[in-house]
């Protein structure tokens, strides 16, 4: 058994609402998890900056530090969980701990998106376990769904729904017929969202996420930064009426594509088929279609954060890693499910050069003759329309020209677009938005 123990310690950096549930589902899984991984999981240190807010479970204060370093340090912690987020500190503390040869857990996804190569690649020379499951999908195990699961498999192409806030809000408009800032400040009373909603509807939560599923998707080494990201501030509740009409939901999708020498990451909002399971995805809830050569198309749905479901995620992490410690195994699989350095490097292509539909919303002057004009100037970028909504007539000086396109290049789009936001008879900024038709 190698280098069985009775217990396994365990150290917590971060006690906000994810530490609170770790150590609730520790305790009350203790008995089961000792029977199914063979030793028990004791907490011996919990660190964070605040040690006196009452997080509603039972601790003893002796546990409590405000010093991390001396809990990685603590030769009674075998396993470092980091749970504070953010870049710095979080980025020492992990690397601390690989460093002193202890393995760790973490659902830190901004961490890990942008400073991946560094960690895994400290993880892989330490031939020591780093556990990430919860960094994407909360309580969905779709790290290790793709690291082992559909391994002898070759991805395609992934969509995510992997920010519930998002979904949260754009559900609620679509059911509901509100607009977008009336619903989140409901769902920041409601906890629903942050003060500060940014990092989620602005897409960058979602991006973050995205670069890690690409990495274990495609075996690639994925930049975060080269994810295109774009929020759903601009989303109207006519356009979400407008999509009905033509059959399909809004949702924010994280979509990647391996195309052999090449690789799509974007992240914005996109209109699918009503039909499709996507989008029957409601509320807070995220999900992950992948599409593989021998599999086909699958999808893991779950909730994508909470305290529970998350909790659910970092507790299995820190049970696989005592497991393998317990067997003397570490580092039987390596994070990302091969060498960082076997990954392909593949350059990411611009969003210029991705081909799509289109839906287009153009507020414009209520006269003859505009639609033509506007048609025209996208004729002239090989833009073909597939189908056109016009509203009646009313007292209004300007309604909405919807048009739906065919497949296009996103430059070509993009030049017509500069073209026809300067006729005069165009009002405001067009609103564009993109379809995914075939998703498997």
């Amino acid at each position: 058994m190698g280098n069985a123990q009775r217990s396994v310690g365990v150290g917590l950096i971060g006690f906000g609402t994810v530490g609170t549930g770790v150590v609730k589902l520790l305790a009350l899984r203790s008995a089961a998890i000792r029977a199914q991984i063979g030793c028990s999981l004791r907490l011996v240190r919990i660190a964070d900056l605040d040690i006196r807010t009452d997080r509603g479970v039972r601790v003893d204060r002796r546990l409590l530090t405000t010093d991390a370093r001396k809990l990685i340090a603590d030769p009674a912690v075998d396993i470092v969980v980091e749970l504070m987020g953010g870049y710095e500190p979080a980025r020492q503390f992990v690397l601390g701990a690989l460093r002193a040869g202890k393995p760790v857990v973490t659902a830190n996804k901004a961490l890990l998106a942008v400073h991946g190569a560094e960690i895994f690649a400290e993880a892989e020379r330490q031939v020591i376990d780093l556990g990430f499951e919860a960094s994407v999908g909360g309580g969905i195990p779709i790290i290790r769904t793709l690291k082992e699961g559909l391994a002898g498999d070759r991805t395609r192409a992934v969509y995510g729904i992997v920010n519930g806030t998002s979904n949260y809000v754009l559900s609620t408009m679509t059911r509901e017929g509100r607009e977008f800032a009336h619903v989140l400040r409901d769902a920041q009373r409601e906890g629903l969202a942050e003060a500060d909603p940014a990092y989620d509807v602005d897409g960058t939560d979602a991006a973050h996420k995205l670069a890690l599923l690409v990495t274990l998707a495609f075996g690639v080494q994925a930049s975060f930064p080269h994810v295109y990201t774009e929020g759903i501030r601009h989303i109207e509740p006519m356009d979400i009426a407008f999509a009905r009409e033509l059959g399909y939901t809004i949702k924010l999708l994280a979509i990647a594509k391996d195309h052999g020498d090449s690789i799509e990451t974007r992240v914005h909002p996109t209109m699918i088929p009503q039909r499709h399971v996507l989008a029957e995805v409601g509320g807070a809830y995220n999900a992950i279609y992948i599409q593989g050569d021998a599999l086909g198309s699958s999808m893991y749905f779950g909730l994508g954060a909470g305290m529970m479901p998350t909790a659910t995620a970092v507790v299995a992490d820190v049970m696989e890693i005592a497991r393998a410690r317990q067997r003397g195994v570490p580092g039987r699989v390596p994070p990302l499910g091969r060498p960082w350095g076997k990954l392909r490097r593949v350059s990411t292509r611009p969003m210029g050069d991705i081909t799509s539909e289109f839906y287009l919303r153009f507020m414009a002057l209520d006269r003859p003759g505009v639609l033509a004009r506007i048609a025209g100037l996208l004729g002239e970028e090989r833009i073909s329309i597939a189908s056109v909504i016009q509203t009646e007539r009313k007292r209004e000086t300007t309604v909405p020209i919807v048009i739906r396109t065919h497949a296009a290049l996103e430059r070509r789009l993009r030049k017509a677009l500069q073209q026809i936001t300067r006729l005069r008879v165009v009002r405001g900024k067009p609103v564009l938005l993109r379809i995914e038709e075939r998703l498997g």
